[in-house]
């Protein structure tokens, strides 16, 4: 049995909603990236060029890669291939989900993207990486580990304190040092020195706006910005602040 406070079944239980889901049918490619063997995540790849700067984005704890076939439509607007990616038990993805798989997969997903790219006729100049709400564990993580070989890091509504979340979601208490029982954000923060977006509802009560300041503090970038959508919470962020949202994420893309 692995020991890992982040791979219990009580935290599982309140971190993950995994569904089925796949066949969407918009001009998107689905993919399929084996993660160890038997086990492959699902994703849809949404082109804007050959040469456009990818975006490789883990979504939230109750959605899947299905759910962002319209969205995708405002990040290829802005010039950016989407490859929106699950874990494991979501969508068509084999397994089952936990911290430390998350974990793992997103940096085996990321050290594979060459090989998508490859099948998919793609050679993209830059490479960025997003990740919202529990996604933001999988984006910190490759962040951390890729250094610059990626161009930029966006976090929208991340968090901070792993231990203070799974409280608040009704999880088992924890206390001890973070960064060795829950995903560690904010200490891996601190070695991402690539620019660095992050994006908060001011009236965010699932993950507090503190949270994502706190990651902005953290961070190692010399090239760093927050923002804050008010009047946003943490599931209408997005459509709240669509402008505000989407010129952050353009700035960061053209390097301003």
């Amino acid at each position: 049995m692995n020991d890992k406070w982040i791979d219990q079944p009580g935290v599982v239980r309140v971190l993950y909603y995994p569904r089925s889901g796949g066949g969407y049918s918009v001009e998107a490619a689905p993919v399929m990236i084996e993660v160890e063997p038997g086990v492959s995540i699902s994703g849809y790849l949404h082109a804007a060029g050959q040469r456009a700067p990818v975006l490789l984005f883990f979504h939230g704890n109750g959605e899947i890669a299905d759910d962002y076939g319209d969205i995708a439509q405002a990040y290829t607007g802005l010039g950016l291939t989407f490859l929106v990616v699950d874990y494991r038990g979501y969508g068509q993805s084999g397994g089952r989900p936990s911290g430390s798989n998350q974990l793992r997969d997103a940096v085996t997903i990321f050290e594979q993207l060459d090989g998508v790219f490859k099948q998919h006729d793609l050679q993209p100049d830059r490479l960025y990486v997003m990740g919202r709400s529990l996604g933001s564990a999988s984006a910190i993580e490759v962040a951390a580990h890729a250094g610059e070989r990626l161009a930029g890091l966006i976090i929208e509504s991340g968090f901070a304190d792993t231990l203070a979340l799974i409280d608040l979601l009704g999880g088992p208490v924890a206390a001890g040092d973070e960064a060795q029982l829950g995903f560690g954000n904010a200490a891996k923060m601190q070695r991402v020195t690539i620019p660095t977006l992050i994006i908060h509802g001011e009236l965010d009560y699932l993950i507090p706006a503190s949270e994502g300041l706190r990651l902005y503090e953290q961070s190692a970038a010399a090239a760093k910005r927050l923002v804050l959508i008010p009047d946003a919470g943490h599931n209408d962020l997005m459509m709240v602040g669509w402008r505000d949202y989407f010129l952050a994420i353009e700035r960061l893309v053209r390097g301003e």
